[in-house]
This record gives structure tokens, sequence and C-alpha cells, in this order.
């Protein structure tokens, strides 16, 4: 059975925009055009929308720098900072699993992708990660 707690959560962040939106404002606030400056690839429909979404559960607020036209600044609430403590969490893990592969890194020579391995240059051995410490940072 999931819980209820955890499905609140992914329904109100589970999106990869917000996450790297949060991710932004924890280095504190921002303005529209410096988000949309950071986040590769967000329109800035979709930007507006999360913002609001953000705004709206309480994770973020807004306050106007410019009344004509209106133009806002964005920061992490109290609950935000408290998620984004949780995203350096996230972050950390996604760093000790992430593998080349994943970015499609290819074999120029010969065109396969390429495989992230462990080698002990020590030993000379490849080894497997039953044999390796929990301490893998690849």
């Amino acid at each position: 059975m999931s819980r209820p707690e955890l499905t609140a959560a992914a329904q109100r962040i589970g999106d990869r925009w917000s996450l790297v939106i949060l991710d932004a404002l924890a280095a504190g606030p921002q303005r529209f055009g410096e988000l949309s400056d950071q986040l590769d690839g967000i329109a800035p429909n979709i930007l507006t929308k999360r913002l609001r979404q953000l705004e709206a559960d309480g994770i973020i607020s807004s306050s106007a720098y410019s009344e004509r036209p209106v133009r806002l600044a964005y920061e992490l609430t109290d609950s935000g900072r408290d998620l984004a403590s949780a995203l350096e969490l996230l972050a950390a893990w996604g760093a000790r699993h992430q593998h080349a592969g994943d970015d499609g890194a290819i074999h120029r020579a010969c065109g396969s992708t390429l495989e992230v391995r462990l080698w002990c240059p020590t030993c000379g051995d490849l080894v497997e990660r039953a044999d390796a410490t929990e301490d893998i940072h690849l």
C-alpha cells in the first residue's frame, strides 16, 4: 500500500520542472527572466504555470519589484526551504547512480553505448559492484 503523504508530495512537486525551479530558488530570490535563463528548455508558459502552482501550494512566494509592468521576484517559503533540503538528498542519490550510458555517451570508433565499469588501479582488475564499498561515486 502506498503512503498517502508520499502521494501528496509527489502530486505537488512531482514534475521535473518544479524540482529544478526549487533547486534554482534555493540559491536565493530570483526574477522570472533569471529563472528562465537558468532553466534550459522550459517554455515561458510552463515556467509561469509552475511558479503559480508552487506559490498556490505555499512552497514559494512572490513579491513585485516593478508595478508597471508588474514584474515579480520569487523565493522559497519556509516550507520550500524544508523541501530544498530534501532535494539535496535526491540530488546526491542521482549523482551516485548516474552512468555515462544514461546520457547517451557513444564510442566514436564503433558506435556502441559506453558503460561505466569499476576498475582497481592497484590490481588492474574490473570490480563488480558487489565487491565494492557503498562509497561509489560515478
